[in-house]
This record gives C-alpha cells, structure tokens and sequence, in this order.
C-alpha cells in the first residue's frame, strides 16, 4: 500500500515535470518563429518569461517530492511524536498547523525568487521587503485565527460522525461560500487600498453596462495593484449585496475608455451566463469528490505508515494527496472554462465591438507577456482561457 501511495504521487510529479518540459521545448522553437499578436521585443520576452516559469516549476515539482517522501518516510511520525498532548482536538489544531507552516516555509524560497528576481527582471513586480513581510504577517494572523477555527471544526466533525466527509464538505463548503461573500469588503481592504472611482464619465458607462446585464453591485472601485505588480487586471468580486467591480489602477492606466468596457463586457458575460453559479457548483463537485476519497480511506492505510487514523492525520493525508486528484481533474475543469471564455468574448464584443475587444486583448498580452503560443498538451491541463490566437479568430480577427 505505502509503495502504491509512493508510486501515484511519483506518476503525478513526473506528468507535471514532462507537461512543463514539453512547454519549454515548445516555446523555446515558438520564440524563433514569426512574431503574433506581439510586438516583436515583447513575444521575445514573453516567451522567455514563461520558459523561466517553467523551469522554476520544474524544480517546485521535483521539491514536492522530496518533501512528500520527507513526509511520509519519516515527517508525520517525527510531528506525532514532538507533540504530547492528550487534547486531541487541540493536537490536531497544533499538528496542522505546524504541518502546514513547515510546508510554507520550505516553500518560500521559490516564492521570494519569483517575486524579487524574475518578476522584477521582466518588469512585473514592484513589491518591496517591507510590503511583503506586511503580507505574509497578516497572512499569517488570519490562517492562525481563522484556519485553526476551521481546523478545529474538521477535527471536531471527524470525531463525532461516522460519516464524517458528509458533514465535513457541508461545512467547508459553507466557508467557502461565506469567504467568497466577504472578500471584497473585508478580506481584500486588508491588503490594498480600494477607492470609488473617480472617473464620472466610466463610472456612468460601467453602471449602463452593468444596468443591461441586471447585475447589481455595491459600487465600482479602482484597487492600487501597482504597488505589488505591474500585471493589468480586473474582476467583479463577492456574492449577493456584496458585489463590487474592481479595477486594477494599471488597467485603467492602459486600456482606454471603450477598451476597459469590452473588457467589462467580457466579466459582464460571465454574470449572464451564470459562469459564477456553475463554478461554484463544479466547485462544490470536486471538493465532494475528494471528500469522499479522502474520508474513507482505510485504516490499513495509516498503519502501513506507521500512522493512527486520527483527525489530525485524516486531514494531513487529504492536504498531502488532493492535489493529485485536483490535476486528474484540471483538464475537464478547463475544457469548460474555456467554452465559458468563448461565449464571454461573444457577450463582450457586443457591448462594444469585437475589435474593441480585441484590441484590449491584444494590450492585456502585451501588458502581462502572455505568450500567444503553446504546446498543446499544455493547454489541454492549464488554460483556463482559450490561446489568445484562438480567442482572436473566434472574434473574427486576423492574427499577425
């Protein structure tokens, strides 16, 4: 069973390290060919940033590994036995925890290194020490209130059902929905600064645009993004009263007027299609998948580790192996995304016009050296949108 387990999760890797090493292959003869929809300079770079990527997740992979096996050759055991105390729900909030920050914080060098070296080299990142060590803080504060509160309640579930991944999804499930609800106006004001916007003229159009779709939001707000990156973006964030269009200030920087409200159009299309509704639902799927995976696996199981099936253990083993399950699952999650992507360009297009739109696409690539090119078996596991190339066709666009 530990040599099945060993052999499932070394397969997973390895298809992450062949897709990224097939991508790199890719790209690396792309970046030679003609330039499309990029300027020349700007598809050499993009195509140069997304082979740096890959190399970094390359190594992220590999890492993995060497920390699964860490974990289940001798980590959780060595964790157990560090932490004496009879409380096992408060062992189990404690053993999470210390699972989960040892994690981060072997994970961290790779996240500073793309942070303060490679998007600093292709000229993305403007975050400082200072604004970063703030985040990781508040990070930090809200999973040891927060994520012990939630780990509690698992535990405490696990320990009192019998058929504990039922009510287990309910609740996280529920969580999930309550974050979603708040993080405009709470979660997201913690980390940047968000103001009404000031522009009169955009804020009547976005509230026409907003008018004809039927969507009701509790105000239109431009986020300072460009004091951690450069990337340009947008987004309507929360549910229900909650909802709020964001505005990125290096979107409204870029894109003019018509530009920013095809782009709106696009997120509209979203909103008229029910695209949020259904990726909630696909959502609520996958994790009632996994929890019944991962809360009916056998005891024989945690003792071939040298383990007990304790709360504390359950919940380790679903964070260890449901990443596996989630990669099974990307590439049905991303053929229909992509087909929601489609029909939002169509929305999109019509609010303005399918040029609009593809002009602001064009700059969005340009912006966030998007490289237009890629391997297909790429696309088939990661894109959640269709290649620009495509995109662009599908609007009726020549590409060159």
């Amino acid at each position: 069973m530990v040599l099945c387990i060993g052999i499932i999760y070394f397969l997973y890797i390895l298809a992450k390290v062949y897709i990224s090493i097939m991508e790199i292959g890719y790209v690396s003869k792309a970046k030679n060919m003609t330039p499309v929809i990029l300027p020349p300079k700007e598809y050499l770079e993009a195509a140069q940033y997304r082979i740096s990527s890959e190399r970094i997740n390359i190594l992220n992979s590999l890492f993995d590994y060497v920390l699964f096996i860490f974990w289940v050759g001798f980590g959780l055991r060595w964790l157990n036995n560090i932490i004496q105390i009879d409380n096992e729900l408060l062992k189990s909030v404690i053993y999470v925890d210390l699972f989960i920050t040892i994690n981060y914080i072997f994970s961290l060098p790779f996240e500073i290194y793309s942070k303060f070296y490679l998007d600093k080299k292709y000229g993305f990142s403007n975050i400082t020490m200072k604004i970063f060590a703030q985040d990781l803080i508040k990070t930090a504060i809200m999973f040891y209130i927060v994520g012990s509160s939630i780990i509690y309640a698992i535990s405490y579930i696990i320990q009192t059902f019998d058929m504990w991944w039922i009510w287990g999804f309910v609740f996280i499930f529920a969580i999930i929905l309550i974050i979603n609800l708040i993080y405009p106006t709470f979660i997201a004001p913690l980390f940047n600064k968000f103001i009404p916007l000031e522009n009169d003229d955009l804020k009547e159009s976005i509230e026409n645009l907003m008018q004809k779709a039927g969507l009701k939001s509790s105000g239109i707000f431009t986020m300072d993004a460009s004091k951690r990156d450069n990337r340009l973006n947008a987004y309507f964030g929360g549910l229900g009263s909650s909802k709020r269009v964001v505005l990125f200030d290096t979107l409204i920087k870029k894109l003019n007027k018509n530009e920013l409200l095809a782009v709106l159009g696009h997120e509209l299309g979203h909103f008229k299609h029910k695209d949020i509704i259904k990726n909630i639902f696909i959502m609520g799927l996958l994790i009632f998948l996994m929890f019944a995976i991962f809360g009916n696996l056998p005891v024989q199981l945690f003792g071939a580790f040298g383990l007990e099936k304790t709360p504390y253990m359950q919940i380790v083993f679903f964070l260890l192996l449901s990443p596996i399950v989630a990669f099974i699952f990307m590439p049905i999650m991303g053929l229909l995304s992509r087909s929601n992507e489609y029909a939002a360009d169509e929305y999109g297009s019509e609010c303005e016009s399918p040029s609009t739109l593809a002009s602001a696409l064009k700059k969005l690539a340009t912006e966030n050296k998007s490289f237009p090119r890629s391997h297909p078996i790429y696309i088939f596991f990661y894109f959640t949108h269709p290649p620009l190339i495509k995109r662009l066709e599908k609007l009726g666009m020549k590409v060159d």
